[in-house]
C-alpha cells in the first residue's frame, strides 16, 4: 500500500506512514479492544512476537532470531516500529497488521487482507472508491497522473521497439524535460529540494506534467510514423517534437500577454 491506500475499518480511516505501514493503534481503537491487548503489549507476546519475526524473515529474507535484543529492534524497524509522541503510535507492515487486527477480531483481518489483496493485484476499482471521498484537486491530479503513466508507458515501449537501449531511455526523457522545462531530471529534483530515489512526476506541477506528457505523446507519435531507429535517431525526434511543442506554448503565451496590455 501506499499512504494514499487509506484503508477504512468499520467506516474510520486507518493511517500509514510513508512506506505503506499501518497504524496498529488506529485498529486496536477501531476494534475496541481492551489495554492488555494494544500493540505493545500483543508484540512482547509469544504470539505476537514469533509471528513478527516470521514475517520479517518472509518480507526481508533475512534470519532475526540470531539477533541480540538491540539489533533486533533496529532490524525490525523495516516492519515493525513504534513512534514516540504526545498519541504515540506502533506500524506495521501490512502482512503483520493483518495478523494482529484477527487477534482482536477476525473480521478485520478479513478486510485488511481484501483491500492488501485488491492493491497487490492492481485493482482500478480500489483507487476509484479512494477517489470518490477525495477532493475534487485529488481527483484532477489522479486522473492526469494516469494519464501520464499511460502515455510514458507508450513512450519508453516506443524507444524499445525503435532500438534504444540502457541510458538512451533517460536521455530521450531529459531533452524532453529540457525543452519542455529548462532543465533535466536531477536540475528539476534538486530545484524543489527532492532526492533522486524521488518521483520527480508525482511532485511536477499539474500544467508541467500535461506539457511534458503532451511531449512525449507528440514524440511517440514521431518516432513510429518516421519509423526511426537506434538511440540517435529516437532522442533527435523526441528533441524536435518537444521542441516545437514549447515553441507553440512560448507564442500562446506571448499572444495573451500582448492581448492584455
Amino acid at each position: 500500500m501506499t499512504a494514499n491506500t487509506q484503508l477504512r475499518l468499520r467506516g474510520k480511516l486507518v493511517s500509514e506512514d510513508n512506506n505503506g505501514n499501518i497504524n496498529l493503534k488506529d485498529i486496536w481503537v477501531i476494534a475496541g479492544s481492551t489495554l492488555n491487548k494494544d500493540p505493545y503489549q500483543w508484540s512482547r507476546r509469544d504470539i505476537g512476537k514469533h509471528f513478527i519475526d516470521a514475517a520479517y524473515k518472509k518480507i526481508t529474507g533475512k534470519e532475526i532470531r540470531c539477533l541480540t535484543p538491540n539489533k533486533r529492534k533496529k532490524a525490525l524497524t523495516s516492519v515493525f516500529y513504534g513512534k514516540k509522541g504526545r498519541s504515540g503510535a506502533t506500524f506495521a507492515h501490512p502482512l503483520i497488521a493483518a495478523k494482529y487486527a484477527g487477534y482482536l477480531d477476525p473480521n478485520l483481518e478479513v478486510k485488511i487482507v481484501e483491500v492488501w489483496l485488491r492493491y497487490r493485484a492492481g485493482d482500478p476499482k480500489l483507487a476509484d472508491e479512494i477517489l470518490e471521498r477525495a477532493s475534487a484537486e485529488a481527483n484532477r491530479w489522479a486522473g492526469l497522473r494516469a494519464i501520464s503513466r499511460a502515455v510514458r508507458n507508450g513512450y519508453t515501449s516506443t524507444l524499445k521497439l525503435h532500438g534504444t537501449t540502457g541510458y538512451g531511455y533517460a536521455n530521450c526523457t531529459n531533452v524532453i524535460y529540457r525543452q519542455i522545462l529548462g532543465a533535466n531530471a536531477k536540475q528539476l529534483l534538486n530545484s524543489q529540494g527532492l532526492q533522486e530515489s524521488d518521483n520527480l512526476r508525482d511532485n511536477l506541477p499539474e500544467r508541467s506534467l500535461s506539457f511534458v506528457t503532451a511531449a512525449e505523446s507528440l514524440a511517440t507519435e514521431r518516432i513510429e510514423e518516421e519509423d526511426c531507429f537506434g538511440f540517435s535517431e529516437c532522442y533527435q525526434a523526441s528533441k524536435r517534437s518537444a521542441g516545437y511543442l514549447k515553441e507553440a506554448i512560448e507564442k500562446d503565451r506571448a499572444d495573451r500577454v500582448k492581448k492584455a496590455s
